[in-house]
């Protein structure tokens, strides 16, 4: 099972895109039958086995083994990921992209857009992928902003000096910066 599944294809994102079929998924966080996830969810093995059919079209779900049962074949499948990422392209952009004000939530929404196709694009299956996720929160007061961005700016700034060489494994650091909201806001 690889950690995420990058979804390109308007084909991937209507099959995964369902209700019925994201619960299927779940249960096929490990390798089960179309008639044990039909228990779980209190419906037929038929209607699991459909949606299942989709998600295998769509290379969301594989079949991992099968089993004879009282005579019949029964598939074994898992979910071929543990999440499954949207790509923006799959709606496309509409309008600019917003290069030049880096202070802009735009510009952070576009950094974010290529980290993830940066990610996307890397051999997840591979365990030695060498990456690091860092993060925390900061109180700044408003008088205090502007020298906070330009520390953090100058940290970075020697950073990129200092291992910025053309010799040796090639990293990309992105760093997002915006303000947090109050989680009873987001209900």
């Amino acid at each position: 099972m690889r950690d995420v599944i990058y979804l390109d294809r308007v084909e991937q994102a209507e099959a995964l895109l369902k209700p019925q079929r994201i619960e299927v998924l779940r249960q096929l966080a490990g390798p089960r039958s179309c008639t044990e996830v039909a228990a779980e969810l209190d419906q037929t093995p038929q209607r699991v086995y459909y949606h299942v059919k989709r998600l295998l079209e769509a290379s969301l779900v594989r079949q991992v083994a099968e089993r004879r049962v009282r005579g019949i074949h029964e598939g074994i499948y898992q979910a071929a990921g543990r999440s499954y990422w949207l790509s923006p392209g799959l709606v496309g952009r509409i309008g600019a992209r917003q290069i030049r004000d880096r202070l802009s939530l735009g510009y952070l929404i576009d950094l974010m857009e290529d980290v993830q196709a940066d990610i996307a694009a890397l051999d997840l299956t591979r365990p030695d992928l060498p990456s690091i996720g860092v993060s925390g929160d900061i109180r700044v007061r408003p008088e205090q902003r502007q020298a906070f961005l330009g520390e953090l700016q100058q940290t970075l700034q020697g950073l990129f000096t200092r291992y910025g060489g053309a010799e040796g494994d090639a990293f990309r650091l992105a760093v997002a910066c915006y303000p947090k909201g109050d989680p009873d806001d987001r209900a």
